[in-house]
């Protein structure tokens, strides 16, 4: 069972350096779209300092939502995803190694990136140590979320916008706690309670996504 979950791990990690825009999109699209909030709104630092929390937030979301998509389409495309479903290796082990791949070249870099977009935003040194904690913790929901969704609408065509509809609401817990939690950090709060329900969900999500993404398949492989 370790064999088979290191191998898969292994292979996604090694096509997605091979196809180096994989990881590369929801990094640029980060860092793009929080470059330019100073150019539209204003670039005094104690108004961009006001909104930081949530901007970062926010785009951090939408990063992990514009990767998800192709958590399994390829697979799918190319027949790998049936042999994944029919192999007697325990579904659900293999699809927490996809879903761990794609945190690891989604999640992870925007996590290591979100300081720096921090100065960029003014953002109080009193807000890096919870907004690390905070994505790094909540990128991982968000993947794990999301490959449920993924899963759903893998044989659909251009089930994009399906997939939209079916995970943003649930992402939206992460969402107010992870900005939640910077935001106390800066107002000089306790973010003890955040983080704590942000730990929650993860250990949750963790136990119930590899399941019912694995369930997902299944059905929408063969209906």
């Amino acid at each position: 069972m370790g064999g088979g979950f290191i191998a898969i791990l292994r292979r996604d990690l090694l096509l997605a350096f091979r196809n180096r825009g994989e990881i590369a999109n929801p990094v640029i699209f980060f860092f793009i779209v929080v470059t330019l909030i100073p150019l539209g709104l204003t670039p005094e630092a104690s108004r961009l300092a006001e909104i930081a929390p949530g901007i970062l937030w926010v785009m951090a979301l939408l990063a992990s939502l514009l990767s998800v998509d192709g958590l399994f389409l390829s697979d799918y495309r190319d027949g790998t995803l049936e042999q994944l479903v029919i192999s007697p290796q325990p579904l659900y082990l293999m699809v927490l190694a996809k879903i761990l791949a794609h945190w690891l070249i989604s999640g992870l870099p925007l996590t290591l990136l979100s300081p720096v977009l921090g100065m960029m935003l003014s953002l109080p040194k009193e807000g890096y140590l919870p907004l690390v904690a905070s994505l790094f913790m909540g990128t991982a929901v968000l993947s794990l979320v999301g490959a449920i969704g993924a899963a759903l609408t893998v044989a659909l065509r251009k089930g994009g916008l399906l997939l939209s509809l079916i995970v943003v609401p649930l992402y939206m817990p992460v969402l107010i706690f992870g900005s939640s939690a910077v935001q106390r950090a800066v107002d000089g709060f306790s973010v003890q309670g955040p983080l704590a329900v942000i730990g929650a969900l993860l250990a949750f999500s963790l136990l119930i996504s590899p399941f019912a993404t694995a369930g997902a398949l299944r059905v929408g492989m063969h209906g």
